[in-house]
C-alpha cells in the first residue's frame, strides 16, 4: 500500500464508490443490479430472474427459489466513475450476508416495492441503517404496478420507521391505469419511461402540476432545516437556484441527514438511468466509510464475507480503503503479518485476476487465512484495527443431521467448518448428552439452503430431524436397595456389595453423595466406585432420561478380601441405584425456557396466542422498549413448544416477528404427553 489520500486512486480521480442494495425478499434488488449494469453499459443483454440468467444469483440454490441465498458482488462504470455493487439477499433467513456488508459500503440502496401494506417489512432495515448512521436512499421499484395515491401513502407509512426525513425526489405521471414517467421535483423537469434507453423529456403534464408544486415545496422546506440560507430565501417567496438545491440534496444526502425517495422499473428500465446519475452525483466517497470503522490513516481491508466455493479455495471478499492494495501486500491478521494473496475482481460468478486494487475496491483476495466476517486488516502504517460487529441474527431454529453414508462422518465435520466460517448465522455443535451433531441457523429456510450446499460442494448427503428435548426424571419419595454383584469363574472372582437410600432434593440442587459407612464394611478406596456406579445409573433413569435433583447415602455393604475390586463395586453401585430408583415414583421433567418475542404493533396478541397454544405462560404484553410501534411478549414456554415457532411467528407478522430464547427452569410433565415422550424414548432404545 503506497501513500495516497482518502477517496483517491493514485492518479487523482475518484475512488470507487460502493453501493449496498438491501429491502425485503421480492421486491426485485436483483433485477435492480441487474439493471443497472445493462444501462451502464457493463453488459449488452439485460437478463431475468425468471430465466435465470441473471449476472447474480447464480448459485443453484438462488436458482430454484428464484431469490437471493447469498450476496453478489458486481461492478460498473458510469459516466468516468466507477461503482461497485453490493447485491444482499432479503430474506430473512440470510440476513447475516447484508448486517456483515452495510459497514463496507458508501451508501445502502434500499428497494422496496410500492404497496403501502407491505411498507412495515422494511422497517427493521430503516433501523439498523440509522444504527450505523450509514447514508442511504429508498428506491420505490415495481411503479408500474402502483395504484393511484399509493407513492403518497408509501411515504407516509415509511416516514415514522426512519430516523431521518425523507426526502420525496420524484412524483409519478400516470396515463390511465399506468405509470409512465415521473416528474423531477428538484429539476422541475418531467420525463416518460422508454423501455431500453434513457427516459424522453416531456412537458408537465397540467393534471400533476399542482401535486408537483405541493411536494417540491416540501422537499424545499426539508432542505431549509439543514441550509439557513435556503430557508430565508424560502421566507422571503424566493425561488433558490438550481445549483443550490442540487447541492444541498447532495450534501444532506450523503451526510445521512436526509433520506431521498425514488421511483423506477428495474425490469421495464424506467427511472434507472435517473438513478444512475443520482449515485453518481450524491453516493459520498469511502472518505466516510474509512471514519466509521476507525482508519485514521495508512490502508485497510474491511472483510464482509469469507467463502469457500469455487476452484479457487478459499476468499475473503472484503473493500480495500484508504490506500491502493497489490497482491503480496503485507496486511495485519489478528496483529500478526501476513502477505495477501491474489486480488480478483468478481461479476456475479466471474473473476479476474489483477494485480492490484483501487481505493474503494470491492475484491476477492486469496490467502488470508486468518481473516472473517468483519476483520479490518490495516497496513502496518494503519496498525491493529480489530474487528467491526455484524451482529447476527438470532438462531431461532435447530435440526440434528446423521450422515446418510456412515464413511462420510469424517468429511462432515471439516465441511460444516467451512460452512460456518462463511456465515456467521449458523453454528454447529456436539451434544455430548443427546450425541447428535445439532445444526442451528436463523430459519428453517436458511437451514434448508445449508444442507443443500453440504451435499453439492462437499458431497455430505445428511438426513436431519428436530433435536432431542433434554428431558430429565426425578424421585417422589425415598427408597432403599441393595446391589451385589457377586461372579465367580477361574481364578479370581467379582464381588461387590452396597446398601443405598435415595431421597429427592430441591429442584434445581443437582446430586448428592454421601457416606455413612462404619466398621470398615466397605473398604474406602471402593467408596468412590460406588459413587461412580450410581451415577452410571442415573444417566439413564427407568423412564429413560438422566436423573436430576437426588441424594444418595451409602449405609452399609461388605467386601470379599480377594474377589473384591473397583469394577465389582462400580456394578453393585449401578444396580442398587436403577433398583431404588424404580422404587421411589420417578417422574418426568421437561425443560422451559423463557422467551422474548419482537413483533409489529397489533400483533402482539395474535403472538401471544400462538404462545399458549404451544402451553405457554403469558408473562406479559407491553411495548418494545427500544422500537416505536412494536410490542413485546414475554412467556415461559417448553422447549418442545419452539420447534416451528418460528415459522408460525412470521406468518402471522409479514415475516417480521422474532424471539430469543433462554432456559429458565425445568417442570414436571405428567399425564398423556409424559406417557407419550416416555413410550417414544423406549421405542428409540429399542
Amino acid at each position: 500500500m503506497g501513500n495516497t489520500p482518502f477517496g483517491s486512486t493514485p492518479d487523482g480521480s475518484k475512488a470507487t464508490r460502493a453501493v449496498v442494495l438491501v429491502g425485503p425478499a421480492g421486491t426485485g434488488k436483483t433485477s435492480l443490479a441487474e439493471a443497472l449494469l445493462f444501462a451502464s453499459g457493463a453488459i449488452n443483454r439485460q437478463g431475468s430472474v425468471e430465466a435465470g440468467n441473471t449476472v447474480g444469483d447464480t448459485s443453484p440454490e438462488a436458482r430454484a427459489r428464484r431469490g437471493s441465498t447469498e450476496l453478489n458482488l458486481m461492478h460498473f462504470d458510469y459516466m468516468g466513475d466507477r461503482f461497485a455493487l453490493i447485491d444482499t439477499p432479503g430474506a430473512p433467513g440470510f440476513a447475516a450476508d447484508a448486517l456483515a456488508a452495510l459497514p463496507a459500503a458508501d451508501m445502502a440502496l434500499v428497494v422496496i416495492d410500492p404497496s403501502p401494506e407491505r411498507a412495515a417489512l422494511v422497517e427493521p432495515v430503516l433501523r439498523r441503517l440509522d444504527e450505523l448512521g450509514l447514508p442511504h436512499a429508498i428506491f420505490v421499484n415495481k411503479i408500474e404496478t402502483a395504484r393511484a395515491g399509493a407513492v403518497r401513502e408509501l411515504v407516509a407509512e415509511l416516514q415514522p420507521m426512519s430516523r431521518e426525513p425523507l426526502a420525496l425526489r420524484q412524483i409519478p405521471i400516470r396515463e390511465g391505469d399506468h405509470v409512465t414517467g415521473y416528474v423531477d421535483l428538484a429539476l422541475e423537469r418531467a420525463y416518460r419511461y422508454r423501455p431500453g434507453k434513457e427516459s424522453e423529456r416531456v412537458e408537465i403534464p397540467g393534471d400533476v402540476l399542482l401535486r408537483e408544486k405541493e411536494e417540491r415545496t416540501h422537499l424545499l422546506e426539508t432542505l431549509a432545516d439543514f441550509d439557513v440560507a435556503l430557508m430565508e430565501a424560502l421566507l422571503m417567496d424566493e425561488q433558490p437556484e438550481q445549483a443550490t438545491v442540487m447541492g444541498d440534496l447532495a450534501a444532506d444526502t450523503g451526510a445521512n441527514k436526509i433520506v431521498p425517495v425514488l421511483l423506477g422499473s428495474a425490469l421495464g428500465d424506467g427511472g434507472v438511468h435517473r438513478l444512475l446519475k443520482f449515485l453518481r452525483h450524491e453516493a459520498p466517497t469511502p472518505v466516510a466509510a474509512s471514519e466509521r470503522v476507525g482508519l485514521a490513516g495508512g490502508g485497510a481491508l474491511h472483510v464482509f464475507k469469507v467463502t469457500n466455493a469455487g476452484a479457487m479455495g478459499r476468499l475473503a471478499l472484503g473493500r480495500v480503503l484508504g490506500e491502493p492494495l497489490s497482491e503480496g501486500a503485507e496486511l495485519l491478521v489478528d496483529g500478526e503479518p501476513s502477505r495477501t494473496g491474489s486480488i480478483f475482481f468478481v461479476q456475479g460468478e466471474k473473476t479476474a485476476k489483477q494485480a492490484r486494487a483501487a481505493p474503494g475496491d470491492v475484491i476477492a483476495v486469496a490467502k488470508v487465512d486468518g481473516a472473517r466476517p468483519g476483520s479490518l486488516l490495516g497496513s502496518r502504517s494503519a496498525g491493529v484495527l480489530g474487528e467491526t460487529p455484524i451482529g447476527a441474527p438470532v438462531r431461532n431454529a435447530a435440526i440434528a443431521i446423521s450422515t446418510r453414508d456412515r464413511k462420510d462422518d469424517v468429511k462432515l465435520s471439516t465441511a460444516l467448518h467451512r460452512l460456518c466460517e462463511e456465515d456467521p448465522a449458523l453454528q454447529w455443535l456436539q451434544d455430548d448428552a443427546s450425541h447428535e451433531t445439532v445444526l442451528r441457523g436463523i430459519n428453517n429456510e436458511h437451514l434448508s439452503v445449508v444442507l443443500s450446499r453440504l451435499e453439492r460442494r462437499y458431497g455430505v448427503a445428511v438426513q436431519g430431524r428436530p433435536p432431542r428435548i433434554a428431558y430429565r426424571e426425578s424421585i417422589r419419595k425415598a427408597a432403599g436397595a441393595r446391589g451385589r454383584h457377586k461372579k465367580q469363574s477361574g481364578g479370581h472372582g467379582q464381588y461387590g456389595d452396597c446398601v443405598i437410600e435415595i431421597r429427592p432434593l430441591e429442584r434445581g440442587s443437582g446430586f448428592v453423595f454421601e457416606d455413612r459407612i462404619t466398621g470398615g464394611a466397605i473398604p474406602r478406596q471402593y467408596i468412590p466406585a460406588v459413587e461412580a456406579g450410581i451415577r452410571d445409573a442415573m444417566e439413564r433413569g427407568p423412564l429413560g432420561f438422566p436423573v436430576v435433583d437426588v441424594a444418595v447415602t451409602l449405609t452399609d455393604g461388605s467386601c470379599h478380601s480377594v474377589d473384591s475390586s473397583e469394577l465389582a463395586f462400580r456394578i453393585a453401585g449401578r444396580m442398587a441405584m436403577g433398583e431404588a430408583l424404580a422404587m421411589a415414583s420417578p417422574y418426568l421433567l421437561e425443560p422451559v425456557v423463557r422467551i422474548s418475542v419482537d413483533t409489529p404493533a397489533g400483533t402482539g396478541s395474535k403472538a401471544g396466542s400462538v404462545l399458549s397454544s404451544r402451553r405457554g405462560q403469558i408473562l406479559g404484553l407491553s411495548p418494545h422498549p427500544d422500537w416505536a410501534r412494536w410490542e413485546r411478549v414475554e412467556a415461559l414456554l417448553p422447549e418442545a413448544g419452539l420447534h416451528g415457532l418460528d415459522s408460525e411467528l412470521r406468518s402471522m407478522s409479514q415475516g417480521l416477528a422474532s424471539f430469543t430464547a433462554t432456559f429458565d427452569h425445568l417442570s414436571e410433565l405428567g399425564g398423556k404427553q409424559a406417557d407419550e415422550v416416555v413410550r417414544a424414548r423406549l421405542a428409540e432404545a429399542a
